[in-house]
């Protein structure tokens, strides 16, 4: 089973921006931001915050080495996605104006493998067949920084890395056999180990919080968007703050609501995989974030710099003005 999106689910929430200024959100059909979008749009959050939302799910593709909603926003067709803050880090070292304005969440994955795979954990991949989305996925540099740090080898020379392009085509991969384990992302996994034919290893949510060395809930991802946007549209981004804010209370709160984004969104889901994936937003997503949580997230990038290294990172630091905590 497949957690992806029903489109019609959002188009059923398409409304008219009625002269408030226009925010063109563009976000995988299969990432866990949609159930915010979803509640955003249900119940006019985005009009209570004085802007509108305007939203386009994307498949989650390569696209001259950019996930495509990265490639929509540095090409001038997105005003909000979200990625990890790696890669965020990596685009605008390289020059690309674009500026992280909100947290988002602990958008790790786990390591998925066969119910009868001897492996039980990073330390066991050596000379394994392991499945990631790209080489540059932050959770195939979770696993080489945390496998260098403590179980003193680096998995991209001990086992074949098999990149499979997106997180479905990866899914597809584990169950063709074609690898050993996969890295795969964290609301994709509910699916996969359901029926009990593949199990989770490792969050790496827990190497996050081996990594960066504090209790602190760190935003591996945040939402982006361009200098200009910025610029020229501050109070739509503090609305969108505002939006996302009521969007997690609203979340956090409403099993209901849950119940609904599991028959609406997720092609069929049971209510265990619902529930699970329910829990796993809960624990993932942040709500808010400070000095001090940038000041966490600066710590775990220099934990993996120093274990991983620009070669793997593709950046050696967090660029000024990566941040804007106020708008």
């Amino acid at each position: 089973m497949k957690l992806f999106v029903s489109h019609s689910a959002l188009d059923a929430h398409h409304d008219d921006p009625d002269g408030r200024t226009v925010m063109r959100a563009r976000f995988e059909e299969n990432g866990s931001p949609r159930y915010v979008l979803y509640t955003i749009k249900k119940f006019g959050l985005d009009h209570d915050a004085g802007f509108h939302l305007d939203v386009e799910l994307v498949a989650d593709d390569i696209e001259d080495d950019l996930e495509t909603v990265e490639a929509k926003l540095q090409h001038g067709d997105a005003d909000l996605i979200d990625i990890d803050y790696v890669s965020t880090a990596r685009e605008r070292a390289d020059g690309a104006p674009i500026v992280g304005i909100y947290p988002y969440g602990r958008t790790v994955g786990g390591l998925v493998v066969p119910a009868d795979s001897p492996i039980e954990g990073i330390d066991d991949l050596a000379g394994h067949r392991v499945g990631v989305v790209r080489r540059l996925d932050k959770n195939w540099i979770l696993t080489r920084a945390a496998c260098r740090e403590f179980h003193d080898y680096d998995p991209d020379e001990e086992a074949e890395v098999v990149e499979a392009g997106s997180k479905s085509g990866l899914t597809a991969m584990l169950e063709r056999g074609e690898v050993d384990a996969a890295l795969q992302f964290w609301q994709l996994i509910p699916a996969i180990v359901d029926g009990g034919a593949y199990r989770e290893v490792l969050p790496m949510s827990d190497l996050v919080q081996r990594l960066s060395a504090t209790d602190e809930k760190i935003p591996v991802s945040t939402f982006l968007t361009t200098e200009s946007y910025l610029e020229a549209h501050p109070d739509a981004v503090r609305g969108f703050r505002e939006a996302y804010r009521a969007a997690v209370d609203r979340l956090r709160r409403d099993d209901d609501l849950w119940r609904e984004l599991g028959a609406e969104m997720m092609d069929g889901a049971d209510d265990a995989i619902v529930t699970a994936v329910r829990d796993g937003w809960r624990e993932m997503v942040v709500r808010d974030w400070n000095d001090e949580t940038v000041r966490g997230m600066h710590r775990l990038f220099e934990h993996l710099h120093d274990v991983a290294g620009t070669d793997v990172l593709g950046v050696d630091r967090i660029p000024e003005g990566t941040f804007r905590l106020e708008v």
